[in-house]
């Protein structure tokens, strides 16, 4: 599939069909997010593929019952778990580089997840970004060292529907030239 065509039709999928995903194919969206960049090149990111039942029912427990994912992370043949390293991204000799202090290791891993999400798209398959869990409790259950921080999952599964595109704001509200304010296009 074509990069563009990935990016414009992928869509948060929260329903999916129990066919269970090749690992052939989890193989290669995990080689996606091992190419994806990282500060430094310190690849900071590790990934957790999460078939079994009873894992998936307990990383449910970690979100809130009000977040329209919890149903997914039960319902769908995989949880793809991302965590990583802390204290080396966006670090020079030990010390942070910038003033985002141990957050680039954040940054690493959205792009890692998105290219999760956009490999799993190619293939078919559904994924939706989750961020709002209690990271203590799915490290908890993933027995992840505490050097290391969880910072989103994704089921992925075949899915029936495709969701209708959410509006997006236009190039003209949210690109700027030189300095904000300054439309890019007019």
């Amino acid at each position: 599939m074509e990069l563009f065509k990935a990016i414009f039709e992928r869509r948060s999928i929260r329903k999916y069909r129990k066919d269970p995903i090749p690992d052939e194919i989890i193989l290669e969206i995990l080689e996606a997010a091992r190419w994806s960049p990282s500060w430094a090149n310190t690849q900071v990111c590790r990934y957790i593929v999460v078939k079994d039942q009873k894992v998936k029912e307990e990383l449910s427990n970690a979100l809130p019952p009000t977040n329209p994912a919890h149903n997914a992370i039960i319902e769908a043949p995989c949880v793809i778990c991302l965590f990583a390293k802390k204290g080396l991204s966006g670090f020079r000799k030990g010390s942070p580089a910038t003033d985002k202090g141990d957050y680039w290791f954040m940054f690493d891993a959205g792009i890692a997840m998105e290219h999760i999400v956009l490999a799993a798209w190619s293939f078919g398959i559904g994924t939706v970004h989750v961020g709002l869990f209690d990271a203590k409790k799915a490290q908890e259950v993933l027995e992840i060292p505490d050097e290391y921080s969880v910072v989103e999952m994704t089921p992925l599964g075949y899915f029936e529907e495709i969701p209708k595109p959410t509006p997006r704001k236009p190039l003209n509200e949210i690109a700027f030239l030189d300095v904000f304010g300054q439309p890019y296009i007019k």
